[in-house]
């Protein structure tokens, strides 16, 4: 049987506490890798890493199906505020050499955790499966850098390739206990970029003397919603944010540029492909309309749509169900949320299926988001969950795929 015992539970809340303490950020999770590879140790499973400080466990019990399973594992550079007993008081640098607290604050945490129990569920009853579990434990999650790390390191020439990549996510947006799924689109594209606007510095009592970026900036920002409101048709998802506005160091002097940081997110490739080239045309145009040299976008990442496979995910659901009971299992439309989880599968062609996992009760008064420093995941029930869920998907995969 494939079951959590007591003893099982113990070691899941106490790796979650483990990890929640000491998070680490994206490509900098040195210590977080060391932790994962002394587990796997114990559990006698090879091992080998990958992408900089990514693990990949090899689960080998005779022939069988492959299949991957992956958990990411880096932390974000949230200040904690949660008041729990094992929350984080870590630091860290980010890439420009600014020190910044660092917390899990979207889970990833548990998503680690409750791998690690299902891994050794797994190891201890290997009568009941025979094939390899690949088990992924991915850094660079939030950056879109991890997936593409692997794989640029070799991870599925190194790995056997699966017949199908399975991964999943703890959010409030979903009841402790269940679990929600979608076939086809599950998560949106995203991309992010970077505006530098040029100017000409003038003092503030003098503006006709400057071409002022802040004024373009804001003009660019607002006439940016206008093309979600007036040129996507209002069928299609498509979001556009203005993360970050930087200019100026003194009230009385207008300065010569302004940098703007934007994020989208689409859920079609021919959405994208219209989105991301109206938001040039906005920035381009404003600028002439300023008087304003062309500034300059920069691309600083991209995160793939996510699409689960339709077929391979009604098999991860019925394995689901039969661990969960089929009324835990909740059918979900797509998200405007983004992940690189895809980019594993998309790699060398072969399906996956992503979840999602509760991470409060449905009458929790409080219930702080992902990216909140109030995110925490309500006691023992969201990890036994997500361990829960990781088997039974494995399973049904194992029972049902073929190899590649």
């Amino acid at each position: 049987m494939f079951e959590l015992a007591d003893q099982d539970r113990i070691e899941l809340t106490d790796t979650y506490r483990e990890l929640h303490r000491h998070p680490e950020l994206s490509m900098q999770e040195h210590r977080t890798a060391e932790f994962i590879e002394a587990a796997l140790d114990r559990l006698g499973i090879e091992h080998f890493r990958c992408g900089g400080t990514g693990v990949v466990g090899l689960q080998r019990n005779g022939d069988g199906p492959v299949v991957a399973f992956r958990a990411d594992i880096d932390g974000l550079p949230i200040e904690e505020q949660t008041g729990a007993e094992f929350r984080s008081e870590a630091r860290g640098t980010l890439p420009d050499g600014t020190e910044v607290p660092v917390m899990h604050g979207c889970g990833h945490d548990s998503h680690t955790a409750a791998a690690l129990a299902a891994c050794g569920v797994f190891e201890r009853d290997r009568a009941g499966w025979s094939g390899t579990i690949v088990w992924i434990f991915q850094p660079g999650e939030e950056t879109a850098a991890g997936a593409n790390a692997m794989v640029a390191d070799g991870l599925w020439d190194r790995a056997p390739r699966p017949a199908v990549v399975l991964g999943q996510h703890v959010v409030p947006a979903v009841p402790a206990g269940s679990v929600a799924l979608c076939e086809g689109p599950a998560m949106a594209a995203a991309d992010a970029l970077k505006v530098t606007i040029h100017g000409k510095q003038s003092h503030g009592s003098q503006p006709q003397d400057s071409i002022d970026p802040i004024v373009l900036g804001a003009f660019i920002v607002t006439r940016l919603q206008t093309i979600v409101a007036r040129e996507i048709a209002p069928q299609s998802a498509a979001v556009v944010t203005c993360g970050t506005f930087h200019a100026g160091v003194k009230e009385n002097i207008i300065p010569d540029r302004a940098e703007l940081t934007l994020n989208t997110r689409t859920l079609t490739d021919e959405v994208r492909d219209a989105l991301i080239p109206a938001i040039r045309r906005v920035i381009s145009a404003e600028a002439a309309a300023s008087g304003a040299p062309e500034p300059e976008v920069e691309e600083l990442y991209r995160f793939p749509a996510l699409v689960n496979d339709a077929e391979q995910a009604r098999v991860v659901r019925a394995g689901i169900a039969a661990e969960l009971g089929a009324e835990r299992v909740l059918t979900v439309g797509p998200g405007m949320g983004s992940e690189d989880f895809g980019g594993l599968a998309t790699s060398i062609g072969v399906p996956n299926v992503y979840w999602f996992f509760g991470a409060y009760a449905a009458d929790a008064t409080e219930q702080p988001v992902n990216h909140s420093p109030q995110f925490l995941p309500d006691g023992e029930l969201p990890l036994v969950t997500g361990a829960r869920a990781a088997i039974g998907g494995i399973r049904a995969a194992l029972g049902e795929t073929r190899e590649a």
